[in-house]
Protein backbone atom coordinates (compact mmCIF):
# COMPACT_ATOMS: atom_id res chain seq x y z
CA UNK A 1 0.00 0.00 0.00
CA UNK A 2 1.36 3.41 -0.89
CA UNK A 3 -0.71 5.70 1.29
CA UNK A 4 0.19 6.91 4.74
CA UNK A 5 -1.81 5.11 7.45
CA UNK A 6 -3.22 8.47 8.59
CA UNK A 7 -4.59 9.04 5.09
CA UNK A 8 -6.33 5.67 5.17
CA UNK A 9 -7.70 6.18 8.68
CA UNK A 10 -9.24 9.52 7.59
CA UNK A 11 -10.49 8.39 4.18
CA UNK A 12 -14.09 8.35 3.01
CA UNK A 13 -13.36 5.92 0.18
CA UNK A 14 -10.59 3.33 0.05
CA UNK A 15 -9.65 1.61 -3.21
CA UNK A 16 -7.60 -1.59 -3.15
CA UNK A 17 -6.70 -2.70 -6.65
CA UNK A 18 -4.81 -5.84 -7.54
CA UNK A 19 -3.71 -6.60 -4.03
CA UNK A 20 -4.84 -8.21 -0.82
CA UNK A 21 -4.12 -5.70 1.94
CA UNK A 22 -5.97 -7.76 4.56
CA UNK A 23 -3.34 -10.49 4.26
CA UNK A 24 -0.32 -8.57 2.96
CA UNK A 25 -0.61 -5.69 5.46
CA UNK A 26 -2.66 -7.00 8.41
CA UNK A 27 -1.38 -4.36 10.86
CA UNK A 28 -2.10 -1.54 8.43
CA UNK A 29 -5.43 -2.98 7.35
CA UNK A 30 -6.77 -2.17 10.81
CA UNK A 31 -6.92 1.46 9.65
CA UNK A 32 -9.20 0.42 6.79
CA UNK A 33 -11.56 -1.32 9.20
CA UNK A 34 -11.37 1.66 11.57
CA UNK A 35 -12.25 4.07 8.76
CA UNK A 36 -15.20 1.85 7.83
CA UNK A 37 -16.40 1.70 11.44
CA UNK A 38 -15.83 5.29 12.56
CA UNK A 39 -16.11 7.31 9.34
CA UNK A 40 -18.49 5.03 7.45
CA UNK A 41 -15.86 4.84 4.73
CA UNK A 42 -16.55 2.65 1.74
CA UNK A 43 -14.06 0.00 0.67
CA UNK A 44 -13.80 -0.87 -3.01
CA UNK A 45 -11.72 -3.90 -4.02
CA UNK A 46 -10.83 -4.41 -7.67
CA UNK A 47 -9.21 -7.77 -8.30
CA UNK A 48 -9.93 -10.86 -10.41
CA UNK A 49 -9.47 -12.95 -7.25
CA UNK A 50 -11.91 -12.99 -4.35
CA UNK A 51 -9.58 -12.26 -1.44
CA UNK A 52 -9.94 -11.53 2.28
CA UNK A 53 -9.96 -7.84 1.40
CA UNK A 54 -12.77 -8.47 -1.08
CA UNK A 55 -14.70 -10.37 1.60
CA UNK A 56 -15.05 -7.21 3.71
CA UNK A 57 -15.46 -4.79 0.79
CA UNK A 58 -18.56 -2.68 0.27
CA UNK A 59 -18.04 -3.04 -3.48
CA UNK A 60 -16.15 -5.85 -5.16
CA UNK A 61 -15.28 -5.55 -8.86
CA UNK A 62 -13.91 -8.86 -10.20
CA UNK A 63 -12.31 -7.48 -13.37
CA UNK A 64 -10.92 -9.71 -16.05
CA UNK A 65 -7.15 -9.93 -16.07
CA UNK A 66 -5.69 -7.12 -18.18
CA UNK A 67 -8.73 -4.84 -18.06
CA UNK A 68 -7.54 -2.69 -15.14
CA UNK A 69 -6.37 0.22 -17.32
CA UNK A 70 -9.75 0.38 -19.05
CA UNK A 71 -11.42 0.33 -15.63
CA UNK A 72 -9.24 3.18 -14.35
CA UNK A 73 -9.87 5.15 -17.54
CA UNK A 74 -13.59 4.80 -16.90
CA UNK A 75 -13.19 5.94 -13.30
CA UNK A 76 -11.19 8.99 -14.38
CA UNK A 77 -13.71 9.80 -17.10
CA UNK A 78 -16.59 9.58 -14.60
CA UNK A 79 -14.82 11.77 -12.05
CA UNK A 80 -13.95 14.46 -14.59
CA UNK A 81 -17.28 14.35 -16.45
CA UNK A 82 -19.27 14.68 -13.22
CA UNK A 83 -16.94 17.18 -11.52
CA UNK A 84 -16.26 14.79 -8.63
CA UNK A 85 -12.67 15.83 -7.99
CA UNK A 86 -11.18 17.97 -5.22
CA UNK A 87 -9.92 20.86 -7.39
CA UNK A 88 -7.76 22.54 -4.72
CA UNK A 89 -5.93 19.28 -3.95
CA UNK A 90 -5.43 18.46 -7.64
CA UNK A 91 -3.96 21.92 -8.35
CA UNK A 92 -1.65 21.91 -5.32
CA UNK A 93 -0.48 18.29 -5.05
CA UNK A 94 -0.59 16.68 -8.50
CA UNK A 95 0.88 17.30 -11.93
CA UNK A 96 -2.46 18.59 -13.31
CA UNK A 97 -1.14 22.19 -13.56
CA UNK A 98 1.17 20.88 -16.27
CA UNK A 99 -1.59 19.93 -18.70
CA UNK A 100 -0.44 21.04 -22.15
CA UNK A 101 -2.01 23.86 -24.14
CA UNK A 102 -4.86 23.18 -26.55
CA UNK A 103 -2.72 24.07 -29.59
CA UNK A 104 -0.06 21.49 -28.73
CA UNK A 105 -0.09 18.83 -31.44
CA UNK A 106 1.44 15.56 -32.54
CA UNK A 107 1.35 15.18 -36.33
CA UNK A 108 3.17 12.59 -38.44
CA UNK A 109 5.22 11.48 -35.45
CA UNK A 110 6.47 14.99 -34.62
CA UNK A 111 5.33 17.26 -31.80
CA UNK A 112 4.38 20.87 -32.56
CA UNK A 113 7.18 23.42 -32.35
CA UNK A 114 9.78 21.36 -34.22
CA UNK A 115 12.26 23.32 -36.31
CA UNK A 116 13.66 21.00 -38.99
CA UNK A 117 16.60 23.31 -39.82
CA UNK A 118 17.78 23.54 -36.22
CA UNK A 119 16.69 19.97 -35.49
CA UNK A 120 15.22 21.08 -32.19
CA UNK A 121 11.96 22.06 -30.57
CA UNK A 122 10.83 25.52 -29.55
CA UNK A 123 10.42 25.29 -25.78
CA UNK A 124 7.53 27.79 -25.83
CA UNK A 125 5.45 25.46 -28.01
CA UNK A 126 5.44 22.83 -25.29
CA UNK A 127 4.43 25.15 -22.51
CA UNK A 128 1.61 24.06 -20.32
CA UNK A 129 -1.74 25.76 -20.07
CA UNK A 130 -0.58 27.26 -16.77
CA UNK A 131 2.52 28.74 -18.43
CA UNK A 132 4.76 26.73 -16.12
CA UNK A 133 7.81 24.87 -17.33
CA UNK A 134 10.22 22.44 -15.76
CA UNK A 135 9.55 19.16 -14.04
CA UNK A 136 6.00 17.95 -14.40
CA UNK A 137 6.09 16.38 -10.94
CA UNK A 138 5.12 18.46 -7.96
CA UNK A 139 7.84 19.10 -5.40
CA UNK A 140 5.42 20.36 -2.77
CA UNK A 141 4.93 18.26 0.37
CA UNK A 142 1.88 16.04 0.67
CA UNK A 143 -1.07 17.53 2.64
CA UNK A 144 -0.35 15.24 5.57
CA UNK A 145 3.22 16.53 5.79
CA UNK A 146 2.56 20.13 4.74
CA UNK A 147 1.62 21.21 8.26
CA UNK A 148 4.25 19.07 9.97
CA UNK A 149 7.17 21.12 11.26
CA UNK A 150 9.18 18.13 12.46
CA UNK A 151 8.94 16.08 9.23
Amino acid sequence: MTNNWVDIKNADLILIMGGNAAEAHPCGFKWVTEAKAKRRAKLVVVDPRFTRSAAVADFYAPLRVGSDIAFLGGVINYLLSNDRIHHEYVRAYTNAPFIVKDDFAFDDGIFSGYDAEKRSYDAASGRTSSGRTGSRWSTRPSPARAACTSC
